[in-house]
């Protein structure tokens, strides 16, 4: 066994790789860029080598400062962790040369099985089903859009060698397979330093389900059940789960023996994923293989209780596989959720900035039996850096039942803590909630189709109002108490009582309440007869009251406004305002502020570089026409006119870096 090793990334897979190494016994070297000088894996890891500047293209994906840094720390394995240079080819081999192990599949099986066009010639010629497209390399958008038309619409156009939802593009016409033919790629090439793309059918309503592969260098491989992965944005996936409500033992055999069939063929000797894309009658095509860990693997570990980053480093050691087929048990459910940096009401832009507040919930076993576990790389006080992808963390949660599991997760979504910057939260939140999410009836257009217009926090209605209003009583009740407490104030002798006739006002809807003390809390009698209490531990500051109303345990967000808070719960969020009745009449009669429009500019919508300005001033563009194109986090967005109208005035500058918000340009 290894008795060092480095781990050639960044974030919560560096975070990750370092805890299992550490329960191995085994020392850690991370890597680090300018951008993430106080990042957590720095911190965590036992030793520490500067690699580089900010951009990954001049320091994680440079193969020869990785080998340098093995070379000074004494290192003799490296664990790739996931995207960076996880699938090239030349990395192994780069370590190989130099008389260190890669602790991942061997080269030749990344070459078979990691370049996307490769890996669906190898699988057609292994009998796998595939499909149809076109999988040779397209050199320009005139001939894209050939083979897009012979396929037939929709078309995929992928990068070959893409992953994370990078360079990659769903068409539907001519014009769209020329713009995603060159967006596809040049994001390849600003990713993962290959522009070659491919183009295949897009397979109508299909959910994606991948198998888990692990194999050992004696020539055993086994599969660890599936994982279903259909909620997605943009290519990107939201929530992924362990095992799949669609498939049946039948099937789930069928794809396995499948996968490791194909990972059989080309000698895999790691972990891996193998990717179909499923159809609703449970008919299976094969998508692509990834060569590495994936981000969603420990949605694997909660159900078969196998530590994959330890089977990848014992394989690797030399050592064979700890478990037969027949001894791999699928136990429970488990659901994942991967927090991003972004604004989930601004189209899912990305943010960047200080995490002024991170406080995710408790890990471990909590109430009902379920277990929840918190992947991440940043901490309070950590910087959302422009340069990588956007996420924070990845929550999961492990129950018996697939309802438990998504009720878990919802409790700690609400128990998530996170204010410096946007987050997906809210969004998550939402889709616990949702009812075509929670009956299993899934597919990959599922975001799509449920929230057409976006992503809007929605008011809170019904049991869920009355429950916030409760909370923003207690939580009122509190700070009343703690005003009485303070010092030097002139009081009557006797006790003082406050008003018990209050009204809540959740937005613009009234809540008239009666508040009653019953020593830890507070009992909330509403005007229509309902009575609820509320019991929590909650001190200002905290941001999330956690507590007890009525019967049920819950969590909600708080976060301090004038004269209120703004409360945050299950996808609903709301300000609450608590008054006694004369202040509430007073309220009323205060004008609301309306914010000023920016309909006479267009407004750079996230932290970017400006990629590219398409228009000049004095130009008449048409609605949706393309005007400039912003990249962030490692995404390219085309930015259009909402209307008709005429270009005043150009502002920005290509290759200029802009804040959220800046003038890129003016409308007459």
């Amino acid at each position: 066994m290894f008795s060092k090793i480095l781990i050639a990334n960044r974030g919560e897979i560096a975070c990750r790789v370092i805890k299992t190494a550490r329960r191995m016994g085994i020392a850690t070297v991370a890597v680090y860029s300018d951008a993430d000088r106080d990042a957590l894996h720095v911190e965590m890891a036992d030793e520490a080598v500067h690699i580089g500047p900010a951009p990954a293209a001049e320091s994680y994906l440079v193969i020869e400062k990785i080998v340098e840094a093995c070379r000074r720390t004494g290192a003799e394995a490296v664990h790739p962790g996931y995207g960076f240079l996880s699938e090239r080819e030349a990395f192994p081999r780069a370590l190989e040369a130099a008389g260190l192990t890669f602790i991942g599949p061997n080269p030749a099986a990344i070459a078979a099985m990691g370049d996307k066009i490769e890996s669906k010639k190898a699988a057609a010629a292994a009998g796998v089903s595939t499909v149809p497209g076109h999988l040779g390399v397209i050199e320009s958008p005139e001939h894209a859009v050939e083979i897009a038309t012979g396929i037939g619409f929709p078309v995929m156009i992928k990068a070959s060698a893409g992953g994370g939802g990078k360079g990659m593009r769903i068409a539907h016409s001519a014009g769209e397979v020329a713009e995603g033919f060159a967006r596809a790629k040049s994001e390849a090439a600003s990713s993962f330093g290959d522009d070659r793309v491919f183009i295949e059918k897009f397979i109508t309503d299909p959910r994606h389900i991948e198998i888990q592969v692990i194999g050992d260098k004696h020539g055993h491989v086994l599969y660890l059940g599936e994982r279903e992965c259909s909620i997605q944005r943009r290519n990107q996936k939201v929530i992924e789960e362990a095992p799949s409500p669609l498939l049946d033992e039948a099937t789930r055999r069928k794809m396995g023996e499948q996968a490791v069939a194909l990972a059989q063929a080309v000698g895999y000797d790691s972990a891996g994923t193998v990717e179909f894309v499923a159809g609703q009658d449970k008919s299976f095509y094969f998508l692509e293989m990834n060569t590495r860990l994936q981000v969603e693997h420990p949605v694997t570990e909660m159900i078969t209780g196998l530590d994959l980053v330890e089977l990848m480093i014992r394989s690797a050691a030399g050592e064979p596989l700890p478990l037969t087929q027949g001894q791999v048990r699928l136990d429970g459910w488990a659901v994942e959720s991967r927090v991003y940096a972004e604004d989930p009401t601004r189209n899912f832009l990305p943010s960047i900035g200080r995490l002024t507040t991170y406080r995710p919930p408790a890990e471990g076993q909590i109430d009902g039996g379920a277990i929840v576990r918190n992947d991440t790389g940043v901490g309070e006080g950590g910087e959302i850096s422009i340069f990588y992808d956007p996420m924070i963390a990845k929550l999961v949660t492990h129950a018996p039942t697939r309802l438990a599991a998504i009720d878990a997760q919802a409790g700690a979504l609400d128990a998530f803590a996170i204010e410096g910057i946007r987050h997906n939260i809210p969004f998550l939140s939402a889709l616990m909630a949702h009812e075509r999410w929670r009956d299993g009836r899934l597919s990959t257009g599922f975001i799509a189709e449920e929230f057409p217009d976006g992503f809007h926090e929605s008011e809170p209605e019904g049991e869920a109002a009355q429950r916030l209003a409760a909370v923003a009583a207690a939580i009122d009740h509190v700070l009343n108490e703690r005003k009485r407490g303070i010092s030097g104030q002139m009081r009557r002798p006797e006790a003082v009582r406050f008003e018990r006739s209050r009204v809540v006002m959740l937005g613009h809807a009234r809540h008239e309440i009666q508040v009653e003390d019953f020593g830890p809390g507070i009992t909330v009698a509403f005007a229509s007869g309902e009575r609820l209490s509320a019991t929590s531990s909650w001190v200002p500051g905290d941001p999330v009251w956690t507590g007890t109303v009525g019967p049920d345990v819950v969590a909600v967000q708080v976060r301090p406004i004038l004269n209120g808070v703004h409360l945050a719960h299950a996808g609903a969020a709301t300000t609450a305002r608590v008054y006694t009745w004369r202040e509430a009449e007073l309220a009323a009669m205060m004008p609301e502020k309306v914010e000023a429009g920016a309909g006479k500019a267009l407004l750079c919508p996230m932290p970017g570089l400006v990629k590219a300005i398409q228009v000049k001033a004095g130009q008449e563009v048409k609605a949706g026409e393309a005007l400039a194109i912003v990249e962030a986090m490692k995404m390219e967005n085309v930015l259009r006119a909402e209307r008709d109208a005429t270009i005043s005035k150009v502002l920005a500058r290509e290759g200029e870096s802009l804040a959220v918000d800046a003038v890129i340009l003016e409308f007459a």
